[in-house]
Formats: structure tokens, C-alpha cells, sequence
């Protein structure tokens, strides 16, 4: 799907009805994480990436408290998923406006390609649409804006990690 490098930008609170239902019910439950979680295709997926070189990086755009289902995310998800290689980025607008409030989710890989990513209310997943080339540079800024303004999420999640 992408030969260089691959972007996230994350602006929702709550994807719990997108995938890893039953690790999140195992997170509210204080259980152990399931080994279907740890083992998850998307490290294979990044794992892959980053030993080819591939860079895959995300901004998730958040505000404290945190919800059940950022706590979830953050400490196991992308904990684990930093294992593999992925970077995280945290743009907290607790004391600050977002500086790109009209950003959509997506994903740009190759700075070329633009797949702007639908949820629901529920944070269920609803499908991409590929967007064309007129929409880059919007997309460009979205990203550049975002990574200007977050920070390395291990420093971050020193100072208010749960």
C-alpha cells in the first residue's frame, strides 16, 4: 500500500466498536490482555514496514481526562504497537485550541495518497474514501500542522499516563 512511509491522524475519543472489542472489554474488566490482542495482524503489518525502512506514524489529536476508551488505546494499544516500530505523536488540547479543528481521520501514505476515514457516533468504523490530488496540500497541512504542535508520546505519557 505505501512504499516510504505511512500517516495517522487520529481526532476521535472513542473507537471502541472498531476493532479490539474484546481487548477493550478485557481493559474496562482489569483483565490481562487477551493473546489474540498481543498478537494482533497490525504488528505483523508494522513490524514488516519499519524492518523495510517504511516509517508508519500517527498524531492523535485528544484532550484531558482522558476517556475509558483513549486509556484503553494509549496503554495498550499504542504501548504495543510502538514494540513493532510504529511512532506516536500527542497533540493535547487540554489548555489549548486544536490548531486544525476541521481535520478529518485519515491516513496519507507516500505524501501521495489520501484515505479520509469515517466513524460513527459509536466509533464504529464506516469505511475510507480515497480523496484525489486537488486535496493534498490540505491534507499536507492537516499533517504538518499536527506533528507541529504534538509530542513524542513517551514523553507525554510520562507526565499524565495512567
Amino acid at each position: 500500500m505505501f512504499e516510504r512511509e505511512a500517516f495517522r491522524l487520529e481526532t476521535l475519543d472513542d473507537y471502541s466498536q472498531s476493532g479490539g472489542v474484546d481487548a477493550y472489554r478485557a481493559f474496562l474488566a482489569g483483565e490481562e490482555q487477551p493473546e489474540s490482542y498481543k498478537a494482533a495482524a497490525w504488528l505483523t503489518t508494522v513490524g514488516n514496514a519499519t524492518e523495510a525502512g517504511k516509517r508508519v506514524y500517527r498524531v492523535h489529536i485528544l484532550s484531558r481526562p482522558l476517556t475509558d476508551y483513549l486509556r484503553f488505546e494509549l496503554s495498550w494499544g499504542y504501548r504495543r504497537n510502538a514494540s513493532a516500530g510504529e511512532e506516536f505523536f500527542i497533540l493535547d488540547t487540554t489548555e489549548t485550541e486544536n490548531p486544525i479543528p476541521d481535520a478529518p481521520d485519515f491516513w496519507l501514505f507516500d505524501d501521495q495518497v489520501i484515505a479520509a476515514m469515517a466513524y460513527d457516533d459509536a466509533g464504529k468504523y464506516l469505511g475510507s474514501e480515497f480523496l484525489g490530488d486537488d486535496r493534498l496540500a490540505e491534507f499536507r497541512t492537516y499533517r504538518d500542522t499536527a506533528l507541529a504542535h504534538a509530542e513524542p508520546f513517551a514523553e507525554w505519557w510520562a507526565r499524565h499516563g495512567e
